[in-house]
């Protein structure tokens, strides 16, 4: 099973830069997509019904165009949940559960921690209340994916200009300790697992200083998986050269 994650800034600006032919290029079985920026009813209907594939969406409900997960799916899930039981998380549309049975996919849009570092708390509290869940599941018996846009660079190696972000949102050291707390409960960063020391690998460059073109980034987008599934882990890559958004999509191969 192919499985991609791809932040787009916006699904219908991206559906005007060749979307939906890159959907189809990308050859994937699931795509989660994060930062849709559009109520539900304003997603444009070449996705929503797009041939081939189920489709869930799970907008914001709190502000209109902020936030907002979507998954494109060829099989048919057991159960999809849009809710973890949380309001303040539930609310702004960051979370898509895809039960196939086997395992679970999360497709997840983690909050930014805003400017001034205002919204780091509730970031935190977000990252508690998801892997909290994750860990009942867990417990249970499940094997889960949690793929999307973590909005956190976990080591100096996974951003261009570790020193001079210390003190930003995305590099603060209580946003890489949240990282930490999952390596030391078990879960594995996929592309780590096939690029344990690779420079450079970045899924995210600001727009406004043009820091693609200099390939000055971060790596903020992720597949964490439970160890269980290690097995079933054939690859994990970034795709840099799809443009559309500030994020390249970011994809794993699992055969379980």
């Amino acid at each position: 099973m192919k499985i991609i994650s791809f932040n787009v800034n916006g699904i219908r600006a991206i559906m005007k830069k060749g979307f939906l032919d890159w959907v189809k290029d990308s050859r994937a079985d699931v795509i989660c997509l994060q930062e849709t920026k559009a109520d539900e009813d304003k997603i444009p209907d070449e996705v929503r019904n797009l041939e081939g594939f189920h489709t869930f969406w799970h907008s914001c409900r709190s502000r209109s165009g902020y936030s907002g997960v979507g998954v494109l799916t060829r099989i048919k899930p057991d159960n999809v949940h849009t809710s973890i039981g949380i309001e303040e998380f539930d609310v702004e549309g960051r979370i898509l559960e895809i039960d196939y049975g086997a395992f679970i996919v999360y497709g997840v849009y983690f909050p930014n921690g805003s400017q001034e570092n205002k919204r780091v708390p509730y970031k935190l509290r977000f990252y508690d209340a998801l892997f909290d869940r994750c860990e009942e599941q867990r417990k249970a018996g499940r094997s889960i994916v949690v793929c999307g846009d973590y909005n956190t660079a976990h080591h100096e190696i996974d951003l261009a200009r570790p020193k001079e972000n210390q003190k930003t949102t995305g590099f603060l050291p209580e946003e890489r300790t949240k990282l930490d707390e999952l390596v030391q409960r078990g879960w594995l960063d996929a592309f780590r697992e096939y690029h344990p020391d690779e420079q450079a690998q970045y899924t995210y460059w600001d727009y406004f200083t043009r820091a693609r073109d200099r390939n000055v980034g971060w790596r903020i987008d992720y597949h964490w998986i439970t160890k269980d599934l290690r097995p079933a882990l054939k690859n994990a890559w970034h795709s840099p050269d799809v443009m559309g958004s500030d994020h390249c999509p970011v994809g794993i191969m699992l055969n379980p």
